[in-house]
């Protein structure tokens, strides 16, 4: 049986991460794009040499590496783990007061810094089964940070069990913590080289004992609006607002169909999230999302159809769509190195949980890591409304994530030479 994971270290290790402010900044002209990822992973390197694993990096882009030195006496592939270190700009990341809920009873919960910010039962159905578990919150003025602080805290406990039971045989295990995951540059700087790894698994996921195999393909759309700007007082007949132009055009895009609002499941999506700029010049920014990459194209020639049609309606006006590549679903990678999910599948069904294959809206590093040429699926690590001020996490769901790592480590260490 496998040693059980010390829920209070765990906890004090999350409580001690999401304190520090790494929220990426998306207009930053550095990499990363906050001094707290900096601030972190400096933590981290210091808690991985007191644990004493080897091979420890801070790179010059910030990101952590280490190794778990390996156990079995045969020959065993490499696999790695890996979770980010920032926190995304939606909400703030500044002056995290974590709030920890003990032995839940089944109520709404009420953040202090906000009265009028509840975590409501009935809109979180998934606390029906977290009765009796260790809750986190933020006190509802910031973001918690369990996406993905909660997949680092599992990481770094389920490395300590590993080298606290040296009996437990298993192979060289890599980590991993990237920068600006939540801005799409988690991987931009990893050296998979050195990474080393058959596979890597990432610990970015709801909820507890799923393996998200599927994720998004996305774009992103950049749309520039030029107008013409003169004082307010001589312009009539002379200035074009961009301003109202790019509210015209956020106006015209779906909101019945291909909207986040209104799109669940395998449905795809135009969302508008970031709008600037003055007279002269507006910028949008728009996501395109859909597990069926050849679909991107389509929007992205209705935006720049759209695009046409309403400069045609503001005279003077100059609408420009760019549409850059952020990352591609991961079914396909996957089926590269089928061992990555059904060694994770096998491990879980060792600890009489059964794993749930799922899809996730959205992407990780592991969208990334898979397309070029990483096979990573993604771990459920107990992450509940991200981006949110009203995000939350089970110290439970956390420990059962790190419990999973700890299987899944011993399961190549039993079989993977074996099988190739």
């Amino acid at each position: 049986m496998q040693p059980a994971i010390n829920t209070e270290r765990l906890l004090s290790r999350f409580l001690t991460y999401v304190q520090i402010d790494t929220t990426a900044k998306p207009e930053a002209a550095t990499y990363p794009s906050s001094a707290g990822q900096w601030e972190l992973g400096r933590l981290l390197v210091g808690e991985l040499q007191t644990l004493g694993l080897t091979d420890i990096s801070q790179s010059e882009h910030a990101i952590v590496m280490a190794t778990l030195p390996a156990t079995s006496r045969r020959s065993v592939p490499t696999i790695a783990w890996t979770a980010h270190l920032d926190t995304s700009p939606e909400t703030s990341g500044a002056g995290v007061r974590p709030q920890v809920w003990r032995n839940y009873d089944g109520g709404d919960l009420v953040l202090p810094g906000r009265p009028d910010c509840m975590i409501r039962r009935d809109e979180n159905p998934e606390l029906a089964d977290c009765l009796g578990h260790t809750l986190v919150t933020s006190d509802g003025t910031t973001l918690l940070g369990a996406d993905d602080k909660s997949g680092i805290a599992a990481i770094m406990e389920a490395a300590a069990l590993l080298v606290e039971h040296p009996e437990i045989e298993h192979g060289p295990v890599r980590l991993c913590f990237t920068c600006d995951e939540e801005i799409g540059h988690g991987v931009d700087h990893v050296d998979l080289a050195k990474l080393a790894a058959v596979c890597c698994y990432t610990l970015d996921g709801s909820a507890a004992d799923q393996i998200d195999v599927e994720t998004f393909s996305a774009d992103l759309a950049t749309v520039t609006v030029r107008g013409v700007n003169i004082h307010p007082s001589i312009a009539k007949g002379r200035m074009v607002n961009a301003v109202r132009v790019a509210a015209e055009f956020v106006a015209g895009l779906p909101r019945v169909r291909l909207a986040p609002e209104t799109t669940d499941d395998r449905q795809g999506f135009l969302h508008p999230y970031d709008m600037s700029g003055g007279v002269a010049e507006a910028t949008i920014r728009i996501l395109l999302r859909d597990f069926h990459s050849d679909r991107l194209g389509v929007y992205a020639e209705r935006l720049r159809r759209h695009a046409a049609t309403v400069a045609a309606m503001f005279p003077g006006a100059a609408i420009d769509v760019t549409v850059k590549s952020q990352y591609r679903n991961m079914a396909a990678g996957l089926a590269r190195e089928p061992r990555a999910v059904e060694y994770a599948q096998q491990a879980l069904q060792r600890l009489g949980r059964p794993a749930r294959l799922g899809v996730i809206r959205g992407g990780t590093d592991g969208s990334r890591f898979t397309e070029l040429g990483l096979p990573t699926p993604n771990l459920a690590t107990g992450e509940h409304n991200p981006h949110s001020p009203l995000e939350w996490t089970s110290v439970e769901e956390m420990a059962s994530a790190a419990a999973w790592l700890v299987a899944i480590a011993e399961r190549w260490g039993e079989r993977g030479n074996a099988e190739g």
